[in-house]
């Protein structure tokens, strides 16, 4: 009996080394997700910071493309164009939609963020407008007038750029801080004489009003603008292949707009609420580009090679720089580093 019952005591003992065993190998199999592909790598949501824009990020918003592509559930957040790059800043966003001014701005000034998409290359989708029984005509009137529009955005940037080229500064007109909604009751109000704005505010202020330059105008003054999309380089770092995704999802956007623009358009006027004619007309005042397009040189460039988007964020934060809204001045090799094509690279093989 006491031998019977030692074998039993042993069998016991083994049956417990064994399960014990499974158990670590199965903790230890999920805590080395990165290199096995386990779920348990992925955080629980990602977080989108996004702006109101007739563009390819909203598509990809509304047909569920992110939570589609990514694999996880995705927070959108939508911001005005100054909160948007605190929320970075603080990391309660992952990912945000900045215009290129404002990107150049935040790189200069240490946030540790990467380009890796542009949204669209900007053209009659912004514009200075002004009161049509206001006396502006052209850059030159708006001397000692009341102009509005978002600091350290595309427009800003434009704004200051076309006061520049004609003799000008910020000094010779009167500038309000503003954001799209700001302007739009301001306007109204008879506050401002003149904006410089995007779309939708855009076609609300030119229903009394007239268009002095848009920023199609001054891209062929070889001022160009553009709406990007940024993600913070601790992110990236950590899970690169989500930002891959997120480019397979925008890209998909893009295509639907090439492929089938009744689809797109009416997805953007349903999401919006604003009439297709409408959305059509926003997207047409920009140009999109596809993934295998934003790797030419004109724009991203390669890993190997990187592309005029380097030096068009460089001279925008010089300019910045130059009108004291910056500290410090710029480095190349600081734009060198926050622009990175390998999400594009990788998203297109």
């Amino acid at each position: 009996m006491n031998f019977k019952k030692i074998l039993a005591n042993v069998a016991i003992v083994a049956m417990t080394a064994a399960l014990f065993a499974g158990c670590a190998s199965s903790k230890n199999s999920a805590g080395n997700g990165k290199n096995n592909g386990a779920s348990s790598n992925l955080p629980k949501v990602v977080n989108i910071g996004t702006q109101q824009m007739s563009n390819d990020e909203k598509i990809a918003i509304a047909k569920d493309f992110f939570e589609k592509e990514l694999g996880v559930k995705v927070k959108i957040i939508e911001f005005q164009a100054g909160d948007i790059r605190n929320a970075l800043v603080s990391k309660d966003i992952d990912f945000a939609l900045l215009g290129s001014a404002s990107a150049a701005q935040g790189i200069a000034s240490g946030i540790d963020i990467e380009t890796i998409w542009i949204h669209e290359v900007l053209g009659n989708a912004e514009q200075l407008v002004a009161k049509k029984d206001s006396n502006i005509n052209s850059i030159k009137d708006l001397k000692g007038k009341k102009v509005a529009t978002p600091y350290t955005t595309t427009t800003h940037y434009s704004l200051l750029k076309a006061l520049e080229l004609n003799g000008m500064s910020e000094k010779d007109i009167k500038l309000f801080d503003m954001q799209m909604p700001d302007i739009y009751a301001a306007w109204q109000r008879g506050d401002i004489d003149a904006a410089y704005v995007w779309e939708p505010t855009l076609s609300n202020l030119l229903k009394d009003g007239r268009s002095i330059i848009s920023s199609k105008d001054m891209a062929e003054k070889g001022v160009i603008t553009s709406n990007v999309e940024v993600v913070r380089r601790e992110f990236a770092d950590k899970y690169p292949d989500l930002v891959t995704k997120y480019i397979k999802a925008v890209n998909k956007a893009v295509k639907l707009y090439n492929e089938n623009q009744a689809d797109a358009i009416k997805t953007l006027s349903d999401s919006l609420e604003i009439t297709p004619e409408e959305a059509l007309k926003q997207t047409k005042g920009s140009i999109w580009l596809t993934a295998e397009q934003q790797l030419d040189p004109a724009y991203f460039g390669t890993s190997d090679k990187k592309g005029n988007l380097v030096k068009s964020l460089k001279d925008t934060a010089d300019f910045l720089y130059k009108q004291k809204n910056l500290k410090k001045e710029p480095q190349l090799d600081t734009f060198e580093k926050a622009v990175n094509p390998s999400f594009i690279e990788k998203a297109i093989k």
